[in-house]
């Protein structure tokens, strides 16, 4: 999987005075992320520091807990805006697939930069794949690992032969477990795989048909988030804007939005652009539907509409 971003020197140059303070996670993915961001920054001549935040996904990952026991949403989003909304921080990084449909009041999204890989990916260990099978290459009776309801509720889905078992932490932590044998396989997106360039070679790598198994919404692009009113980063922030992706984005989530759910919902939805139309396939209580429009919000009402206009209360009842 290589990435798809275009090399620094690509990016015109912008003028902004004084240090732009990047909130971000901890995690090694996270870091990754608001390193690249503050790269991109540098090569337009502007200075940065990183703000590191524990959140409160971050706190019970480490504790065990499972999302679906936990009140409320923006588990991995909210101490890293907060930051933001009290002068601390001056732009909040995220993986934009964690970020409540509900906008925050007080900020704006500034940008939404190119895309990595959308889709998702089967780590398989030794002895676990089975290549020959239509639905998913694993033998009978495996042992999946996933926090995600997405995830999940696809799984049970496609394969309802096998056993899927939660499975928390970072994405180092995710794939050691699978190489310690309390996994057959385990599903993770393939951008956090590309950004840290994990050595995979002694695991079977399956990237999974969007079309099929369906990601989250605005999987694999950034969100960079602002005070609102913030005139002159948000004119900085355009340069790192990408029109398609945020095209694609906007598609996924306007439909994640009009189920009213979170990160946690068992919603997938993947949009492309062709020949000026947006593509979007969604996945939605054992339903996909694919509609086509050409704007981002024509395709997220279609997809809507095909999938009966499941209620927002049912949607939320699913939230963690």
């Amino acid at each position: 999987m290589s990435r798809s971003f275009s090399p620094l020197a690509d990016l015109p140059r912008a003028r902004y005075t004084g240090v732009v303070r990047i909130a971000t996670r901890k995690s090694a993915l996270a870091l990754w992320q608001a390193t690249w961001v503050r790269e991109r920054l540098a090569a337009l001549g502007v200075a940065t520091e990183l703000v590191p935040l524990d959140t409160q996904g971050d706190r019970t990952q480490e504790a065990g807990t499972p999302f679906r026991l936990m009140p409320g949403q923006g588990f991995f989003t909210k101490a890293v805006q907060d930051a933001v909304l009290e002068g601390r921080a001056d732009v909040a990084v995220h993986s934009h697939k964690d970020l409540p449909s509900a906008r925050l009041a007080g900020l704006e999204l500034a940008a939404v930069t190119e895309r990595e890989d959308p889709r998702d990916v089967l780590l398989v260990r030794p002895g676990a794949a089975r290549p020959e099978s239509a639905a998913l290459p694993l033998v009978e009776g495996a042992v999946v690992g996933t926090s995600a309801a997405r995830r999940q509720a696809q799984l049970r889905h496609l394969r309802p032969d096998v056993r899927v078992a939660e499975l928390r932490g970072n994405v180092p932590t995710r794939v050691r477990a699978l190489r310690e044998g309390r996994y057959d396989a385990v599903v993770l997106a393939a951008a956090g795989l590309a950004r840290l360039a994990l050595d995979l070679s002694d695991l079977t790598v399956y990237p999974l048909d969007p079309k099929r198994f369906v990601p989250a919404p605005a999987q694999g692009a950034l969100a960079l988030e602002i005070r609102r009113g913030d005139a002159e980063l948000a004119a900085l922030l355009t340069e790192l804007h990408a029109p398609d992706a945020y095209q694609t984005v906007a598609a996924e989530r306007g439909l994640m939005g009009m189920l009213q759910g979170g990160c946690q919902l068992a919603l997938g939805a993947y949009a492309a652009l062709q020949g000026g139309e947006l593509e979007l396939t969604a996945w939605y209580e054992g339903e996909r539907v694919t509609v086509k429009h050409r704007s981002a919000e024509g395709a997220a009402y279609l997809a809507f509409d095909a999938l009966g206009r499941p209620a927002p209360a049912r949607a939320a009842a699913k939230e963690p």
